[in-house]
């Protein structure tokens, strides 16, 4: 049986246990068992933290040494490259990640998107002049400067979360922040490994801190509420993150949010590839735990019933394709957890109720192994009303809806609270493009083209969060704009 060793707290330049020594089990998703420990921080633990973090940024030159911060972040990064195979060992073990997921978005994806957000970093602007103005009889230079927030508490989740924490932490300490991370209790080595390579990098005290817990509440409430932490950022759902603003408005605190989605993807009649496009809708990469997935496919009432027979032999074929924890070609594997599996099955049942046909899968699948296992799941005859179609599943499921014409897709696409991510299918890329720019949405793809990378900014509409994520726009989420103005 595979074990990690104990995931350690990272504070004030240390790696340590928790206070009193206290742990908790670290359950992996292929097994549902044991396959490690991590320290489960105190309040006591989390306010040094803070207070690590506030003494880091008030009284050293880490938010004005712009050369010393990059190098330290180029160095982390080299670390990481460095130590790849731990951490495809946590995507697989710890985050129940299938093996083209481990190569795309949970390690590869992490480390691509780390470097290409390093190679935009010197876009970023410190300083802007507005030139000089005449007022009350005299004249004023003036320009901006940007300066960095102060300390940030940044709270991720266990779907992608060496993706996210690496965006999170980059990214503030590009900026000149100093950061308190908080990973999920589901995938704490996830977080751990930064503060174990932060310490083999050399980083000063106080600059990266990593708080772990079994507690999935009170260390993120201790950020959120606590004054000396400037700015929340949180990716997650959309109930907790309402919950963070409300808590963080009492000390004014800036919040920044990435959360969740339903997102659609529309494959209008006249694309040339329409079954391939149809049969590669299928959601069950990372078993759909992605809050940028398209879980809405949207398909022509003319071509609806070829679309569910398309979608009906491609499940049926991938029926045997996933829950394969060492085939380089699965794409699908657990859950993250009994109480993911359990929501997730919930949701299915709540379609049935709803009265839309489940087309394939629907059952929990514990002859596949003693983990958490769900199968792919697809519904057709789903109206827009229906839960299924407007509430976040974070799984497997993918809903089926027709629509009449290009108005009613737009109409559907936008018929959420929602809106972070998407697709447009066509023959005719003017009419995609004309369909794309009028869904409410932070990043769509036309044709299949990719709007997500690490020089990009991403993040989305409405419910789906506030402020934007890697590119030079999420650096720019951690500084403050100061503006002098001078007579010489």
């Amino acid at each position: 049986m595979f074990t990690f060793p104990e995931g350690k707290l990272f504070v004030d330049g240390v790696l340590r246990q928790a206070e009193g020594g206290k742990t908790y089990d670290n359950i992996g998703p292929w097994t549902g068992e044991i396959v490690g420990k991590s320290a489960d921080a105190s309040a006591a633990d989390v306010e040094a933290a803070i207070a690590a973090a506030r003494r880091a940024f008030d009284t050293t030159d880490w938010p004005t040494n712009h050369e010393k911060r990059y190098a330290l972040v180029k160095r982390l990064h080299e670390l990481f490259v460095a130590n790849t195979d731990r951490l495809v060992a946590i995507a697989r073990h710890e985050v129940g990640a299938p093996l083209v997921a481990v190569n795309r978005a949970q390690v590869a994806n992490c480390l691509d998107s780390w470097k290409e957000l390093m190679d935009a970093y010197p876009n970023l602007k410190w300083e802007k002049d507005y030139g000089t103005k005449e007022t009350y009889g005299y004249t004023s230079h003036r320009k901006a400067v940007y300066e960095a927030v102060g300390v940030v508490g940044a709270i991720t989740p266990w779907n992608f979360p060496l993706y996210v924490n690496a965006e999170k932490v980059v990214s503030a300490l590009l900026a000149g922040c100093t950061v308190i991370l908080k990973p999920a209790p589901d995938t704490p080595l996830a977080g751990v490994i930064f503060g174990e390579l932060a310490a083999e990098a050399g980083f000063p005290a106080g600059v990266i801190n990593v708080i772990t817990g079994a507690d999935p509440a009170m260390a993120g409430e201790m950020l959120v509420t606590d004054p000396r932490v400037d700015l929340i950022t949180f990716t997650g759902s959309t109930g907790i993150g309402k919950h963070i603003m409300r808590q963080g408005a009492e000390t004014m605190k800036r919040v920044f949010l990435e959360l969740g989605g339903k997102s659609a993807n529309i494959v209008l009649e006249d694309t040339p590839n329409f079954a391939q496009i149809v049969a590669q809708s299928i959601l069950v990469f990372h078993a759909g735990q992605g809050c940028a997935v398209q879980s809405r496919l949207l398909v022509p009432k003319s071509r609806y019933a070829e679309a569910t027979a398309i979608l009906k032999a491609t499940y049926e074929a991938f029926s045997t394709k996933w829950g394969h924890f060492d085939d380089p070609a699965c794409s699908m594997g657990p859950v993250v957890s009994k109480k993911q599996m359990e929501r997730v099955k919930a949701y299915i049942d709540l379609g049935i109720a709803e009265g839309a046909t489940l087309l394939a899968g629907g059952k929990l699948r514990p002859d596949m192994g003693t983990g958490w296992f769900i199968e792919p799941t697809c519904f057709v005859d789903v109206n827009n009303k229906m839960r299924i179609a407007q509430e976040e599943i974070f799984g497997p499921v993918l809903v089926v809806i027709p629509f009449e014409d290009d108005e009613d897709a737009i109409r559907i696409a936008n018929d959420s609270v929602y809106g972070l991510s998407g697709g447009v299918w066509s023959g005719d890329l003017a009419r995609a493009m004309k369909i794309a720019k009028r869904v409410r949405t932070g990043t769509i793809g036309v044709n299949g083209g990719a709007p997500i990378s690490g020089e990009l900014p991403f993040g989305g509409y409405k419910q789906s969060g506030i402020g934007r994520a890697w590119g030079v726009e999420g650096i720019e989420e951690y500084l403050e704009t100061k503006l002098i103005g001078w007579r010489e």
